[in-house]
């Protein structure tokens, strides 16, 4: 008798210990796993923001249909931060310390997410796939941190030394937001226009709201500006094409990075922004509508939506399905440890964004290329990969 109640005490503690071990692991039960998102729903970066999320949405609801992974369904929880960064300390506070999350997914904007780490990082919360190419996205401590794609210093270097070659050009410059975001791309463009040989001739500054670029851009045609760079809003990208070619300068060209390689940028209407580069890190899926995978992707989205999906749609799909697969191979006992190493074994091809994902132990960036493309006909196609 002594010994069954022993047996049993020690079953009871065995057991107490498991509970308390799933316990300790933030936004973890055995029916759920909570995932956050500060993204930007609002403000400049919505026509990002907005579509990405949707995006995750729909991948966490194919397989929460399935039952979960191992059991546990995703809850997804988006606080808007209008990219602004008390909005976005505000509900990365809420998330950790309300929600409990036990990773981040898809977080919008650079600063929004340097300031987030400082809350992360204490915590070990995976950050996943935000919704910014900037290198420090990967800062130290790097082991919680992996990103989707090539970062904006990349897509910046590849994409001047490409139309350096194709157009001859020589006087390189930028018009950008002085925030983080833009001066990684600003200096990205200072740094190659050195290393290549090239001139910058010009660079302009600009506040998230602006939105008329007449002042700059006659300055800039002044300096003689043959390729601009810039780090802009999503709509003030379109307006700076819009109003260059209402002043009749043609003989310049524009280029984005990732931040501004939307589909609906491509289809402005009035061919507005008809030959805009872009220097980003994956292939647009209009014009592989057709292919299965993208076919789907695109009624399901348009079912559930009630409308087309775009690139940030594609890659907010995309970044869930990572996510997914991640917890899938972190197995069912679920920790911030089992999940880093369910991450850094990631090795696949996304048929959506057309590109090879692979993590590992010393590599948290999923995709290397850098992709070039332009706009023609109202939508996106690929010049160049590297």
């Amino acid at each position: 008798m002594k010994r069954l109640t022993k047996a049993l005490a020690a079953l009871a503690v065995a057991a107490g210990m498991t509970g308390m071990a799933q316990a300790a692991t933030q936004g973890v039960s055995d029916d759920e796993v909570v995932i956050g998102s500060v993204n930007d729903l609002s403000g400049v970066f919505a026509a990002i923001g907005v579509p990405a999320v949707n995006g995750a949405q729909l991948r966490f609801d194919e397989i929460n249909a399935e039952g979960g992974v191992y059991g546990r369904k995703i809850r997804f929880v988006v606080e808007d931060n209008g990219y602004q960064i008390p909005r976005a300390m505000q509900g990365y506070n809420k998330l950790l310390n309300r929600d409990k999350v036990f990773a981040m997914l898809l977080s919008m904007g650079t600063p929004m997410n340097l300031a987030g780490f400082k809350l992360l990082d204490p915590k070990g919360i995976p950050n996943i796939s935000p919704l910014s190419a900037a290198r420090e996205m990967l800062q130290e401590p790097t082991h919680n941190k992996f990103t989707g794609f090539s970062s904006y210093w990349d897509q910046v270097q590849v994409g001047v030394e490409y139309l350096a070659k194709e157009k001859g050009a020589t006087k390189i410059c930028t018009m950008y937001l002085p925030t983080d975001f833009g001066e990684e791309i600003a200096g990205s463009a200072r740094d190659v226009s050195t290393r290549l040989g090239l001139t910058l001739a010009g660079e302009t500054t600009h506040k998230p709201d602006e939105l008329d670029f007449v002042g700059s851009l006659t300055k800039l045609k002044a300096e003689g500006c043959q390729v601009i760079v810039m780090a802009l809003g999503v709509r003030q990208a379109i307006t700076v094409v819009g109003t260059a070619k209402k002043l009749g300068w043609d003989d310049v060209t524009f280029m984005n990075t990732s931040a501004g390689f939307l589909s609906a940028v491509a289809a402005v209407p009035g061919g507005v922004t008809e030959g805009l580069y872009a220097s980003s890190g994956w292939v647009d899926m209009k014009a592989r509508a057709d292919q299965p995978e993208v076919a789907k992707f695109i009624a399901d989205y348009k079912a559930k939506f009630n409308q087309d999906p775009g690139g940030f749609a594609l890659l907010g799909y995309a970044a869930a399905d990572t996510l997914v697969r991640a917890l899938q191979a972190a197995g069912p006992d679920l920790t911030q440890d089992s999940f880093i190493k369910g991450m850094e074994t990631l090795d696949y091809y996304d048929p959506l964004s057309d590109t090879k994902i692979t993590y590992g132990p010393e590599d948290h960036q999923g995709v290397d290329d850098v992709v070039i493309s332009i706009v023609e006909n109202g939508q996106w196609k690929v010049l160049d990969r590297r």
